[in-house]
């Protein structure tokens, strides 16, 4: 079978950035000439946004599936997705419409390219397969939620490279001017070897999705979903990502331990699941340098999402709304970012994936970096939950599985509540995490 790679450097026509020839895969759906064949797997609001992002860089994009483990997301995203783009963009009936847990692999079987949206905790078994049936991925950050799921996510990286298969992780700021043009100048030296830095997420957390009467174990956990470790991660990797991500940017490499503490103080009640509400870790890089890492749920409280970067000649400060400062330890500025007219960065990172896809141009490979940074962040709660200085040997190699043996609506995830309703979690000291 001929890989999509292969079909465009023989057999496609491009003219003005439009392919002009169909292309159908064995056994899948034929999308009509000049279109790429699009399914999301994950249809909340970030599998949901990324659809749009996809159909606004202009390219020939034809969406042909979804997935959810839930009709009624399922049914919110369509509705929008259909409404704005009609027929032309979206061909998706009942049959091509999956529900349950299986259904990733027959929309995957569909497409082209795959949007890989669900709950991270599903994100290994997810991009696993997508490589497997050799598509083209765009999924979002993180990859996994403990390092049984990274090492999955690795292995999987490894066959797309092989198979030349393009990837784009939703770590955006890789995607976001200001982030590429102050990094690559700390990277050139302008401000001499990073000592040191600060990154934050603090803010005063996310939605809670009461339980429902009726809903099993398995679904109360899944529609609450941010709140379980197996699904989740904990903010430090779900949102922090992010921020921890930038560090191993600018430090060119990943820490060698992390030691810090977190817990549970102003979020604590029976439909808070299991994680904490701030996290504050030390992360140590090989070459003796230290970031400090600060993420916390405190509503009411100062919020703070921005990363800042001392080296032996300078500073640095950065952040998501368009800041990118370099300054001598004088108070000099050596560069500041134009902060207008920026490309947003969500859609920056679908311009670029979906141009390199109607070139035939193998460009992306971002599973590996993202697999390790998420790696990072897991590194961190393992320091955060156990109280205990943690390696990254022994983080990667931990052998404590999050994953459900089973999946079903009426399985039992691995954590449950307890007697009187609330759940257990981690105690510092106490709590087994490699």
């Amino acid at each position: 079978m001929k890989t999509r790679r292969d079909f465009i450097k023989t057999s496609a026509l491009v003219s003005g950035g439009l392919m002009v020839n169909p292309f159908t895969l064995s056994g899948a759906y034929a999308a009509p000439d000049n279109h790429l064949k699009l399914a999301v797997i994950g249809c909340g609001g970030r599998g949901t946004g990324a659809v749009f992002q996809a159909f606004e860089t202009g390219h020939p994009i034809k969406l042909v599936a979804m997935a959810d483990a839930f009709r009624d997301r399922l049914d919110k995203s369509y509705e929008p997705i259909m409404a704005k783009y009609g027929a032309e963009k979206v061909d998706v009936p009942e049959d091509r419409k999956f529900v349950g847990f299986d259904g990733y692999k027959e929309a995957i079987a569909l497409a082209d390219v795959v949007i890989l949206a669900t709950p991270p905790g599903f994100r290994p078994m997810h991009f696993e397969e997508a490589v497997k049936q050799g598509k083209q991925i765009f999924m979002e950050k993180p990859v996994a939620t403990d390092a049984a799921g990274i090492r999955r996510v690795l292995a999987a990286a490894e066959e797309a490279k092989a198979k030349k298969l393009n990837v784009v992780v939703g770590l955006q700021r890789h995607y976001q001017d200001n982030y590429r043009k102050t990094i690559a100048r700390i990277h050139n030296g302008e401000i001499g070897d990073i000592t040191g830095g600060q990154v934050y997420w603090n803010d005063g957390g996310v939605w809670v999705r009461e339980r429902q009467p009726g809903q099993t174990e398995m679904e109360y956990q899944m529609r609450n979903w941010y709140y379980f470790n197996w699904l989740c991660g904990d903010h430090i990797t779900e949102q922090h990502v992010h921020n921890i991500d930038v560090a191993n940017w600018v430090k060119k490499g990943y820490p060698v331990k992390a030691e810090g503490t977190g817990g549970r103080l102003v979020r604590t009640g029976k439909d808070h699941g299991e994680i904490f509400d701030h996290h504050v870790v030390s992360f140590t890089y090989e070459d003796g340098a230290v970031i400090h890492s600060e993420c916390r749920h405190f509503p009411g409280a100062a919020n703070r999402v921005d990363e800042s970067f001392q080296g032996t000649n300078g500073k640095a400060y950065l952040s998501a709304g368009n800041y990118g400062v370099l300054s001598d330890w004088k108070g000099n500025v050596l560069y500041e970012h134009d902060r207008e007219n920026n490309v947003n960065p969500y859609q920056q990172e679908h311009n670029e994936l979906w141009d390199a896809l109607v070139k035939g141009e193998y460009k992306f490979a971002d599973a590996e970096n993202a697999a390790k940074s998420t790696m990072t962040s897991i590194m961190g709660r393992y320091a955060t939950y156990s109280g205990k200085v943690i390696t990254w040997d022994e983080a990667i190699n931990g052998q404590v599985d999050l994953f459900p043996e089973t999946l079903s609506w009426d399985a039992m995830p691995k954590i449950l509540p307890k007697e009187d309703g609330y759940y257990p979690h981690a105690i510092p000291g106490k709590t087994k995490v490699v």
